[in-house]
């Protein structure tokens, strides 16, 4: 039976998965992928979907169920992809046995994350095929279709998604689940076992199976050609949901041909056949010039290939409708010149935050030293950076502060600070806080713990209730492991604590506690 259901992005690929018969979801929060996960915990009790530390165990662990002979989803933002990369990499050596997919929610206009990066360089990278659905209702479709093909080819499938699909709703016909697979344990140990001899061998099977993959990409249902009749002097070589920005400028009623390009490796032949037909293609991409680049390659350097590189679209930031057209010929339509009186908003820790109790008290400590540093990490304690507080010099990727600490501490750096969120704190920082204590560097680390994971919606973080536990067992001394309450009537408690053990030649760890206001606000509201 056709059920008609109104669904994010990221609802429609949770739907699609469970209706693929799907066992288990691993992920590390992270916009614009955290809905997934979510979605599949609120409705489907029989998948397991418990948060991971970070996305490198989410994948491992998805690798693991996969070897059982199940389904598995693994999600994550596209930063994350690096922290998965060891993992996800060796994934294709390995082969799956049930279906893996691969989610990777890419951030084109940095919505969110700390850079654009493209994550189908990481399926090209790994030679593995890539999907990227232009649509909710393709995303439901393709969802399915990815485990298909995921144990057809014995290898993962990455499946890219971008942040204004995965926010978006549109109507989306679902279809009948089907049911999990059986538990069948993997008996071959030698693609699992990736001894050098093994791997070569593997390699060598990875590599043989390109054309196979190739093949599957050019005879794709979600690769299409929109032709007009006789020659054209542009085509328009349209990705994922890029597709949907073309379109809406009518390309067809311009004479313009199109296509649409969903399923990577990128079909060599179809898109030859199609140039034929063009004196110039314009690709069009949201993220990376991807495309744009191979179909250089596959054209040759004589063939006028143009796009973001070419400057006909922009080079960074998500694409639009009126950017495409501009690249069309189309002119855009004339913005709102009130637009330009518009007084940004910039975001801000929330009123009454811990985070907010956290800076003012190292601002002020930090004001009695001439030289202190504060580096931060990734989390909404990382708005400490703007006004008021103007607290942390530095933010760069998970766990960095500690580490960062430590390395200007080793060049002489003193104070060196690191404040980092519990959350975080387990993805990544609990290895910089190891080295820090084997090598005795002169740093205090500040684990501002508000309870739960709460930049992306206030998911279990971790550690919650662990962290002088994990300290301690790392090796660091039992008194220098302070918690505090962070409320304006304890500063002076507070104050005195971090100057206590700024003055400590070693590592030592401050724990400022106190739940996140928007999940206490939620849970008062759930009392009533």
């Amino acid at each position: 039976m056709i059920e008609r259901k109104l669904l994010l992005g990221d609802e429609a690929i949770a739907l699609g998965a469970l209706h693929a018969g799907l066992s288990g979801v691993y992920a590390y929060p992270g916009t614009p992928s955290t809905e997934i996960t979510e979605y599949i915990q609120n409705n489907a009790p029989q998948v397991r979907s418990r948060w991971c530390t970070n996305e490198k165990t989410a994948m491992e662990a998805a690798l693991g169920m996969s070897y059982a002979g199940k389904r598995a989803l693994v999600c994550m933002k596209h930063v994350g992809m690096n922290v998965a990369a060891d993992a996800f990499v060796n994934s294709a050596i390995t082969g799956v046995n049930g279906g893996l997919v691969v989610l990777a929610a890419d951030d084109p206009s940095m919505h969110s994350s700390q850079n654009e990066q493209d994550s189908r360089f990481y399926g090209k990278f790994a030679m593995i095929p890539v999907l990227e659905p232009s649509s909710q209702q393709e995303a439901y479709d393709m969802i399915k279709y990815a485990y298909q093909l995921s144990e057809q080819m014995k290898l993962p499938v990455l499946f890219r998604v971008v942040t204004r699909l995965a926010h978006s709703r549109a109507g989306v016909e679902v279809g009948e689940p089907l049911p999990q697979n059986a538990l069948n344990p993997e008996t071959d140990r030698t693609h699992w076992v990736l001894l050098p001899a093994n791997a070569r061998r593997q390699y060598a099977s990875l590599v043989e199976k390109q054309a196979e993959i190739l093949a599957c990409s050019g005879n794709s249902p979600f690769n299409r050609s929109l032709p007009v009749e006789g020659k054209a002097a542009l085509g328009v070589v349209a990705c994922g949901i890029a597709y949907n920005y073309v379109m809406e400028n009518e390309p067809e009623k311009l004479g313009i041909p199109v296509l649409k390009l969903s399923q990577y490796p990128l079909p060599g032949d179809a898109i030859k056949a199609f140039a034929k037909n063009c004196d110039s293609i314009l690709v069009v991409e949201d993220g990376q010039p991807f495309a744009e680049e191979l179909l250089a390659g596959i054209l040759g350097s004589d063939y006028p290939v143009r796009g973001r590189l070419t400057g006909d679209l922009p080079r960074t930031g998500e694409l639009t409708p009126d950017s495409v057209g501009a690249a069309l010929g189309i002119a855009a339509p004339q913005s709102f010149s009130s637009a330009r009186n518009l007084m940004p908003r910039p975001p801000a820790l929330c009123q009454g935050c811990g985070h907010r109790d956290v800076y003012n008290a190292l601002n002020k400590v930090a004001s009695e030293y001439d030289n202190a540093r504060i580096f931060g990490d990734i989390g909404c304690y990382t708005l400490g950076a703007l006004p008021p507080f103007r607290a942390i010099d530095s933010c760069v990727d998970m766990g960095a502060s500690i580490t960062m600490a430590k390395g200007a501490a080793d060049a002489g750096v003193f104070p060196s600070i690191a404040v980092i969120g519990d959350s975080t704190f387990t993805h990544s920082g609990m290895t910089g806080l190891l080295d820090a204590i084997n090598d005795n560097a002169n740093i205090t680390v500040i684990i501002s713990d508000n309870l739960t994971t709460a930049m992306t919606g206030g998911q279990d973080s971790a550690g919650t209730n662990k962290f002088e536990a994990i300290c301690i067992g790392l090796g660091l001394s039992p008194e220098h492991v302070r918690v505090v309450v962070p409320v304006p009537k304890n500063m002076d408690e507070i104050t005195r604590i971090i100057r206590e053990e700024i003055e400590y030649k070693g590592v030592s760890v401050i724990i400022p506690r106190r739940e996140c206001m928007q999940t206490l606000q939620r849970k008062l509201r759930n009392k009533k």
